[in-house]
């Protein structure tokens, strides 16, 4: 199983809807796909239409608990695309794992179980804590939602330090898949200056499909859908369809032959 973090440690960058969309992506191309929720807010819960009734065990209970993995898992309404949702006891979770053995293993430990899937995306929270840390050691490799504005750059050196310890200490075979741009606004010449900028610092490691500013992906979670089902045709859908093609062009060559 591969495994993505989608990370950033500035809130508001399009991380959930990004993870929401190209893992509903991934599973309509034909990969068996799941879905971490490591977000206390639990957006990618509600967004994918797995409501509270539905998070009896969440990923909580994965890294607390040492509940199996498969027990916590949740079927979505996209086929071939499975959650383990996000309860709000998250929120504690940081201050619990302080003292716990391996703290910063615990979500690697809980993935090792895993059946069945090919590919695993992790929604990560805003913040750079103990969350986070757990998803940059479970992970193969990390993909960064990077908002088109004028302090990208300033947040983005920001996880690329920690992504840096993280190698050094943890998890040496992290890797960075790729940036992408989000909420780009073609109306607001700032927003192309920093696409410009961002490109000339990171060079091929930006992908080329950028996802825009867009109304119906900011509607689809309040119908408990991604933008993909929600409307596949509109700009922000095709943009991460076109992402996640981006996305498998970079995978490990064994890894799309399996």
């Amino acid at each position: 199983m591969l495994t993505i973090a989608i990370a950033n440690q500035k809130g508001g960058v399009g991380k959930t809807t990004t993870a929401i969309n190209v893992a509903t992506a991934m599973a309509a191309t034909g990969w068996r796909t799941l879905l971490i929720d490591l977000d206390p807010q639990g957006n990618a819960s509600t967004g994918l239409g797995v409501g509270s009734a539905q998070r009896d065990l969440s990923s909580y209970d994965l890294l607390v608990d040492d509940v199996p993995l498969m027990e916590a898992v949740v079927e979505t309404t996209i086929p071939g695309l499975d959650l383990v949702p996000a309860t709000q006891d998250l929120s504690g979770a940081e201050v619990e794992l302080v003292s716990a053995e391996e703290r910063t293993a615990r979500l690697r430990a809980a993935l090792a179980q895993s059946q069945g899937y090919d590919i695993c995306f992790i929604d990560c929270p805003p913040s750079l804590g103990l969350l986070t840390l757990n998803a940059l050691c479970a992970a193969d490799t990390l993909l960064v939602p990077l908002q088109c504005e004028f302090f990208a750059l300033e947040g983005l050196s920001q996880l690329l330090q920690t992504v840096e310890l993280v190698q050094q200490r943890f998890n040496p075979d992290l890797g960075l898949i790729g940036v992408a741009l989000t909420m780009h606004d073609r109306r607001n010449r700032l927003t192309d200056e920093v696409t410009q900028e961002v490109r000339g610092v990171l060079g091929k490691v930006v992908f080329d499909t950028v996802i825009p500013r867009n109304v119906r992906l900011s509607e689809a979670p309040s119908y408990g859908v991604p933008a993909l089902v929600y409307d596949h045709s509109c700009q922000g859908s095709r943009a991460y369809m076109e992402l996640a093609r981006e996305l498998i062009a970079r995978f490990p060559a064994e890894r799309v032959a399996a």
